[in-house]
């Protein structure tokens, strides 16, 4: 019996690894690695393995998921976003292999498709109310997404038949669609693309291309913007299975909107009421975590088939800034907005759309470190102490590992270990705000391959044991605001934007020897730090700081309490802790000594291209 249960584990997993190496395209630049094949440490795999064992494994998903769908009743919220939560659960298993997780998976798909009715309807509406409703056509849209995806890496047939009775269902129920404008429409795209190339019916495609005429969407980049990247994004996966360029068109014009027309938020988010937005607001319901999952989403397949390194850039921006914010730091609870500049708050749910939205994308991002170049070689773009396994080709092999304590400090290290001595290119991504990186390889510097805003390329016959190095100086930045943020600044190092506690954080963050206590937490209490003029020029660090990660940082600052307070030196002491500080509240400041300060780099203007 034991061998019998091997030999099955073995099949499942061959299974699992088959059905995600059909997944991944040849089109364009760069592909990702499975991500069964990368391990990830660091912040970003501090943040998968804390989401996978604070947020996900501690879930209520009888009362707070399913129980919806088995009384089909009208739910108070109206949406649960199981899909969401299944699919998250599908990628963290796959990546994991953690069983507490795959069991989580199998019950949740199980017990969710025993609640499908005959007519292959899975949803929590009565009778009378089912598909009219916006949030029951999405609800059944991710379940389809998930039961796919479930397919496809766990080789669960089960799955495929109930996603394709559900969409049956909804081809037969929803007989007129709209075009997808991107403006609060759900769409149905994605999934039913998939679904097609799961199954090979075309019934499934045809649907969501010729009968929402997505090859012919093209519109102006505006309002609800999660759903209108959605629709980028089920573009490009036609684009994958016919290279056509109008099908770029659009997810280009999102990025030109977002860098070049004032679109992108400093924290690497871009909405604002969950709508786009380009008057640079930081204050009230910014930073949809929907929002910025699907920005992540749109830059790693924009990266991978137009092979830009702009992309990758904004990846990085989003993910230890937006993303990162929109999470406790003891992993439990979740953020439907993240402000900039203002009071933060918890959503008060683990079901709904931004949390679901939130634990898929960060279920992904093993993906988003590691890609293969189309020209035989290997993308390194984010940098996090991770290894990877990669087949470069049938008869070559490769096994990497990166050692770093990014972001603390831009210093990489990867060593790699090819199956035999080959030649073949690796590619580093060098972020824009690098100006002075510099590349080696086993301690000799290489010229100027290391340029800020581009791929540092090394192609060479590689050995085992080689090591390259990357180093990246990060210096302090105090970076201009734009639009409504005009004649103020952000603190930025490396790829963290930094930011100022609120009143009840400020007693346990000032420096230690701060000139005047009393008169810094009198402006605390009154709110009026926001008022407070930053002394760019007395900025230093960084410090050891645990308000955000165990080992993350703080930068050292002083700040005029007024107007009035100028003409004597800045005698107020502060810390600027890292954005996802919970207590953040304020990251423009107005300023003086900011002769230095210099323009986003994520905000370029044409003449920069």
């Amino acid at each position: 019996m034991r061998v019998i249960c091997v030999a099955s584990w073995i099949a499942i997993l061959a299974a699992r690894v088959l059905c995600a190496a059909e997944m991944t395209s040849s089109v364009g630049s760069f592909s990702p690695i499975d991500a069964a094949h990368v391990k990830v440490g660091g912040e970003i795999g501090r943040r998968i393995d804390m989401t996978i064992h604070a947020n996900l494994l501690k879930l209520d998903v009888e009362n707070d998921f399913l129980k919806a769908f088995r009384d089909k009743k009208d739910w108070p919220s109206g949406y649960v976003g199981i899909g969401k939560l299944i699919d998250a659960c599908v990628t963290f298993g796959h990546y994991s292999n953690n069983p507490e997780v795959i069991a989580l998976k199998d019950r949740l798909v199980r017990e969710l498709i025993a609640t499908q009715l005959d007519d292959g309807y899975i949803g929590l509406k009565p009778a009378g109310h089912r598909v009219a409703e916006l949030w029951d056509l999405h609800e059944m849209v991710y379940i389809i997404f998930a039961l796919v995806n479930d397919y496809r890496y766990f080789h669960n047939q089960e799955s495929l038949e109930a996603a394709r009775k559900l969409a049956d269902y909804v081809i037969q129920h929803r007989k007129g669609s709209d075009p997808p404008q991107g403006t609060g429409k759900l769409n149905t795209e994605r999934a039913m693309i998939a679904l097609s190339q799961a199954t090979g019916d075309g019934r499934y495609r045809d649907y969501a291309v010729d009968g929402m005429d997505l090859r012919r969407w093209n519109a102006p980049v505006s309002g609800h913007a999660y759903t209108f990247m959605n629709v980028c994004l089920a573009q490009l996966d036609l684009f994958r299975e016919r290279p056509d360029e109008s099908l770029l068109s659009q997810s280009r014009r999102v990025i030109d909107y977002l860098t070049k027309n004032d679109g992108l938020a400093i924290t690497g988010t871009c909405s604002l009421n969950e709508a786009f937005h380009d008057n640079q607001e930081t204050r009230g319901n910014l930073g949809e975590s929907c929002a910025t999952a699907y920005l992540i989403r749109l830059a790693h397949n924009l990266l991978q088939l137009e092979g830009k390194s702009l992309n990758g850039d904004i990846m990085e921006r989003a993910i230890y800034n937006a993303l990162f914010a929109a999470q406790e730091p003891t992993g439990r609870r979740l953020r439907y907005f993240t402000c900039v500049d203002g009071p933060r708050v918890y959503f008060d749910r683990d079901s709904y759309c931004c949390p679901g939205n939130w634990r898929r994308i960060v279920a992904e991002l093993p993906e988003m470190i590691y890609y293969r170049s189309a020209d035989g070689g290997l993308l390194v773009n984010l940098y996090t102490a991770s290894s990877a396994d990669v087949q470069l080709t049938e008869e070559l092999s490769l096994r990497l590992r990166q050692e770093t304590d990014y972001p603390n400090s831009g210093r990489v290290s990867i060593t790699l270990d090819p199956s035999q001595a080959a030649e073949f290119p690796l590619k580093l991504r060098v972020p824009r705000w690098a100006t002075s990186a510099v590349v080696a390889v086993n301690g000799q510097e290489i010229g100027a391959a290391a340029k800020p805003g581009d791929f540092a390329v090394i192609r060479r016959t590689w050995k085992s044991g080689d090591v390259v190095t990357l180093d990246m100086p990060m210096d302090v930045r105090v970076v201009k605001g734009r639009k409504l943020q005009s004649g103020k600044v952000a603190v930025m190092r490396g790829p963290l934007v930094f930011c100022l506690a609120a009143p009840q954080g400020v007693p346990t963050r000032t420096v230690d020897n701060v000139a005047n206590p009393a008169e810094m937490q009198r402006a605390a209490e009154e709110g009026k730090e926001r008022q407070w003029t930053l002394d760019a020029a007395s900025i230093t660090g960084p410090v050891p700081n645990q308000a955000v990660r165990p080992d993350g940082l703080a930068l050292q600052a002083r700040v005029w309490a007024g107007e009035s307070d100028r003409a004597k030196p800045a005698d107020i002491a502060v810390l600027l802790t890292e954005y996802p500080d919970p207590a953040g509240e304020t990251t423009f400041f107005r300023a003086a000594n900011a002769d230095k300060a210099v323009d986003d780099e994520l905000a370029i203007s044409p003449s920069k291209e």
